[in-house]
């Protein structure tokens, strides 16, 4: 089975983690992980603070002492549980380093007040040690900012030898992070200065001193010995030059482009297998150094050029297409290169305005799916001429199995897929709000329903009322299976699964070391394992039939994480319930039943009309009093009257089955390529009829000498 890679990251040392179940508590949070706690790290510092200034001015030791050791806890607490504060007080100008050398300047003030007015001059080595040792931190940080330098080339690259750059491996994260540096290469200074406080002894101060000194001394030179010619990353010039070097040697034909945030990685993730399949050399182009990684496994070469100059070195390669998956801010700057045939293919297909958006119009081509996107292309009047609309299908959804009949146990799987509630805050958008909870209630009520939940990763990104609506949804699921009982499986099943996934894992998780940047990571992907993109396949296929196995046949299922993919939810599922959206035109590749909420506040007939794909659905209202109806119509074939209708609206938006959407992709991305190869030989006709020299009838010694 063709491995659907939809929605699968690829992240360093990240593990995917079995989806929690309904039936399974959610994990316990720390107490100081609640929002609640949130106050607590900034009332502590406050606290700290205030008595260190306190003691410090009295004076007064023992304040002193706890005052020092609570704000140093208070940093582990933040470290440790409120991880996401420390931006937040970077913004505030009380980062780590800030806090850092207030808490030593206190602990200075406080020994000059304890001390006599002669000891005053013992005292004058500490704080001229401890001025050293800040001056030597903001050296280890110049030196790290030219490292990083060094080490930020101007291509990232995956699945490419690259070794000709001289890549090695980053230095210790604690040498790049001038917080926990300074933290770290400061507690001994921190520690003697406290003694010093306590016992009236300076050498416990200088002893502290030396060693955060010698410290920092070991991080310079490990840094310095790294700027050496012979230890540091080509430079700029020669990386472009090896770039150019490797695209004639590579002589890539077709590319995908994509550009975009983190969460938008899937976009450009299920477009990677029919690409890879393709009989041309692909080649993915990348805009952010991040998304390197958040590119799923493939085999396909990765080049990231994040400015525009290098960008258009592409121009004089022998790239003919480029594939775009998604509209950017940046994709304005690839448009300009004049070899290269653009095409934007989407990444799904629905009747919502943003499937024909006015900036596909800048685009050599558009492919879609089938004759019902070229309509509503034609009915949105963008600027998208019909001549440019090619029908390719959806070579995705050759792992979507077909409808095999009503469901044949005791229980019908439903898949109920809302999508997110988008920029434009029109109520339709989303079923979660006004009518998720009402359809889960109704599905739950029915004894014989298990309930596949899968909300869209971006639920409640825009409106609270919908992350709000998802939390008591997936709380109703974790209720109602409490009431369940029934057979689990065998506990060989859970230990399949534990191998499936470690499989799985080795072949599409790159396991980065913590420390790791950019040029470590491309030290480590130069090259993939010869046949990793059929294991995968097998891999994927294997791990799907070890995770459904796991699962209690009568247990409802919160799906969240990024396995198991939409698709394979598809092939569980005897029923789809969603929204307006892309999942709709994908499930109906099956010509299974589906159904659609209507949450836009139009009758049924007017929302039919307005939402073609909505043709052969049941329409539910946000009371979810059609459930019932429906669900008998799925275990009674005879009563389903809009299989039919399913089977013409695949047709219609889909395209037809043969010959096959793969195939029709592969045709369409070669004619686009002998399109861009006859426009760049007319250039070069054009170009050589215009160079003084090659008149007919001119000397080339006179244009020599004009």
């Amino acid at each position: 089975m063709p491995v659907s890679l939809p929605q699968r990251r690829f992240t360093a040392r990240l593990r995917p983690r079995r989806p929690t179940t309904a039936g399974q508590p959610a994990p316990a949070r720390h107490p100081l992980c609640h929002a609640g706690a949130r106050a607590l790290v900034p009332g502590l510092f406050a606290t700290a603070f205030a008595g260190q200034t306190v003691a410090a001015l009295l004076p007064h030791v023992p304040l002193l002492l706890a005052a020092t050791a609570g704000s140093l806890a208070a940093e582990a607490v933040l470290h440790r549980w409120q991880r996401g504060m420390v931006p937040l007080f970077a913004k505030s100008h009380a980062d780590l380093t800030v806090r850092h050398v207030l808490r030593d300047l206190l602990l200075v003030v406080g020994l000059l007040r304890l001390g006599e007015q002669d000891r005053e001059t013992a005292y004058a080595p500490l704080v001229a040690g401890l001025l050293a040792f800040y001056a030597l931190h903001c050296v280890i940080q110049a030196a790290s900012l030219l490292v990083r330098r060094t080490r930020t080339l101007p291509v990232v690259t995956r699945n490419i030898d690259a070794s000709a750059l001289r890549l090695t491996p980053a230095p210790p994260a604690l040498l790049r992070r001038p917080g926990p540096r300074l933290l770290v290469f400061g507690m001994p200074a921190t520690a003697g200065l406290l003694a010093t406080a306590v016992s009236d002894a300076p050498r416990y101060g200088a002893l502290g001193l030396a060693l955060s000194l010698g410290l920092g001394l070991t991080g310079l030179g490990a840094l310095l010995l790294r700027l050496l010619p012979g230890r540091r990353p080509a430079g700029e010039q020669e990386v472009l030059d090896w770039f150019d070097a490797w695209l004639a040697a590579y002589r890539p034909t077709v590319g995908l482009y994509f550009s975009g945030g983190a969460s938008s990685a899937y976009q450009a993730n299920m477009w990677l297998e029919p690409l890879a399949q393709l009989d041309g050399r692909p080649v993915i182009v990348l805009r952010e150094r991040f998304m390197v990684q958040k590119i799923a496994a493939t085999d396909i070469p990765i080049i990231c050029l994040p400015k525009v100059s290098t960008l258009m070195r592409l121009e004089h390669s022998t790239l003919q297409v480029l594939i775009h998956p998604s509209n950017s801010g940046k994709t304005s700057q690839v448009l300009r290169i004049p070899t290269i045939k653009h095409t934007f293919v989407n990444h799904g297909e629905s009747d919502k305005l943003s499937s024909c958006n006015p900036y596909a119009k800048a685009y050599d081509e558009v492919w879609v799916a089938g004759p019902a996107a070229r309509e509503r292309y034609a009915l949105a009047e963008v600027g998208v001429e019909d001549k440019d609309v090619v029908e390719i299908g959806r070579p995705q959804l050759d792992s979507v199995r077909p409808y095999a009949g009503p469901p044949t146990g005791p229980y019908a799987t439903v898949l109920y897929a809302p999508t997110w509630e988008g920029w434009d805050g029109n109520p339709g958008n989303t079923s979660v709000i006004a009518a998720g909870e009402n359809l889960v209630r109704a599905l739950l009520a029915d004894p014989g329903v298990r309930l596949l939940y899968k909300p869209h990763p971006l639920t409640g990104s825009v409106d609270p009322r919908a992350g709000a609506a998802d939390l008591r949804i997936r709380e109703l699921i974790r209720a109602a299976n409490r009431e369940r009982t029934g057979p689990r499986p065998d506990p060989s099943a859970a230990a399949e699964l534990a191998v499936r996934t470690r499989e799985l894992d080795r072949l599409t998780i790159a396991d980065f070391r913590a420390g790791a940047d950019q040029v470590e990571r491309m030290l480590l992907q130069s090259t993939p394992e010869p046949g990793r993109a059929e294991a995968v396949a097998r891999a994927t296929e294997a791990w799907e039939e070890a995770y459904w196995a796991s699962l209690p046949e009568w247990e409802h299922q919160v799906v969240t994480d990024a396995r198991p993919a939409l698709y394979a939810c598809f092939n569980k599922a005897d029923l789809l319930i969603s929204d307006v959206s892309s999942v709709i035109s994908d499930f109906l590749a099956s010509e299974k039943p589906y159904a659609v909420a209507n949450t836009s506040g139009l009758p049924e007939p007017a929302f039919r009309a307005a939402f073609p794909t909505v043709a052969a659905a049941t329409v539910l209202s946000p009371d979810a009093a059609g459930v019932p109806a429906l669900l008998d119509a799925v275990r009674h074939p005879e009563k389903d009257d809009l299989a039919e209708a399913r089977a013409e609206l695949k047709l219609r938006l889909l395209g037809p089955a043969e010959p096959p959407s793969t195939v029709r992709f592969a045709e369409a991305v070669r004619a686009l390529c002998r399109a861009a190869q006859d426009h760049q030989a007319r250039a070069a006709m054009r170009l050589r009829s215009e160079i003084p020299a090659q008149r007919e009838g001119e000397p080339r010694a006179a244009v020599s000498e004009r």
